[in-house]
């Protein structure tokens, strides 16, 4: 199951760490090495949350996240994304940029760094309604439950996590991008239109996603009634409700294009904080890109793995965890538009409070009598992934 799961993984690993020790020696081996590991670090929760919209989509778009989706997260976010955010930013065309990343490493690393605020704001309040939504949302199970009680009740009003947001936006542009610390200057206007960017694109994407959702559930509804009203067959002929071949078969079509897609714009988010912080290490873009890739791919394995084994049935707090470790990560980001933060402190705040919800559902577990070490995988769908 472990070899399965992580197999490419690790091959991308040895072939990566063996590719970087030939073109940069021992240096850009440990380098890329470091790399990996800090990509890892920042992106646990990452994994906990794709793995929960993973497992509502069907055996081909979990092959396709697997497939096509590293595409995007490795040469999309890790390799293209910066040079784009260079040529954007300093009004150069694709081939200027590339040149200057190749052969202008320094300029190329303090031009990044100043995009920082637009970039920060953006996946700052992409994350921050993730965060909120889940907050807002009542739920069967519930962690921190003086918090979570209440703001259940709070979020009967429907509008109130884009509020939030926005008053949130208003005080980081007013406040943390009035002064910054990359690139200097005042950069309220930057931050406000980058982080409308960062609400519309997680209201169009989170909403065609969840659109085409619903439609699906009230369709598979449907057919059952239909299926029941007929004593189970449906123009005679003998029918299973669809609503449960929908449970085996997982999402497919229009809806799961679009939470492919929420699930891409996702990754982008949180890797926006481990690109930036790369540059901490090494500005060379392919070392940023091979060492960040890796990472990438153990984020992918897990994913998947935590839906195989069908985790997040068994350990109840775990999204739980992941959610708060995003909203924590959400104003992280918006303050190091002014402040510096280091990379240890996000990866630890992430792994403490997933943590911490892992060991509360063990207690439960125990509590109910129902060990999660014992109890069967949910998720058969994966698979055939």
């Amino acid at each position: 199951m472990l070899l399965k799961t992580f197999g490419w993984s690790f091959a991308v690993t040895v072939a990566g760490l063996a590719l970087a020790g030939v073109l940069w020696g021992w240096q850009g081996l440990a380098i890329v090495g470091i790399l990996s590991i800090l990509e890892i670090s920042l992106s646990f929760d990452n994994a906990v949350i794709n793995a929960g919209i993973l497992r509502k989509m069907n055996a081909f778009w979990q092959r396709i996240f697997l497939t096509i989706g590293i595409l995007i997260a490795v040469f999309g976010m890790r390799l293209v994304f910066p040079v784009v955010i260079v040529a954007i930013t300093a009004k150069l065309g694709p081939i200027e940029a590339v040149n200057l990343a190749i052969n202008d490493k320094a300029h190329y690393q303090e031009l990044v760094t100043s995009a920082h605020p637009a970039i920060a704001a953006f996946g700052g309040i992409f994350l921050l309604m993730i965060f909120l939504d889940f907050l807002f949302e009542e739920r069967e199970h519930k962690w921190l439950a003086w918090i979570e009680k209440p703001m259940a009740r709070m979020g009967k009003l429907d509008t109130l996590s884009i509020i939030v947001a926005l008053v949130v936006l208003l005080v980081s542009a007013m406040t943390v991008a009035t002064s910054v610390a990359h690139g200097g200057g005042d950069k309220s206007a930057t931050v406000l239109l980058s982080g409308v960017a960062g609400l519309i694109t997680y209201l169009v994407v989170g909403g065609i996603s969840g659109y085409f959702e619903d439609k699906l559930e009230e369709d598979e509804e449907e057919d059952a009634d239909a299926a029941a009203a007929s004593g189970g067959a449906v123009n005679g002929t003998p029918s299973v409700p669809r609503k449960g071949a929908g449970a085996v078969m997982g999402m497919a079509g229009k809806a799961a294009f679009f939470m492919f897609l929420y699930l891409e714009v996702i990754d982008a988010s949180f890797s926006f904080d481990g690109v930036i912080g790369a540059f901490a290490i090494t500005n060379d873009i392919f070392e940023m890109a091979l060492g960040l890739g890796i990472g990438a791919m153990y984020i992918r394995s897990l994913t998947v793995f935590l839906v195989r084994k069908g985790t997040l049935d068994d350990y109840v707090y775990l999204e739980h965890g992941a959610h708060y470790a995003i909203g924590a990560l959400a104003v992280i980001l918006l303050i190091t538009i002014k402040f510096e933060i280091n990379e240890v402190i996000t990866g630890l705040v992430g792994l403490v409070l997933i943590g911490l919800s892992f060991w509360s559902s063990l207690v439960r577990n125990r509590r109910e009598g129902k060990p999660g070490s014992d109890a069967p995988a949910k998720s058969e769908v994966t698979s055939g992934v």
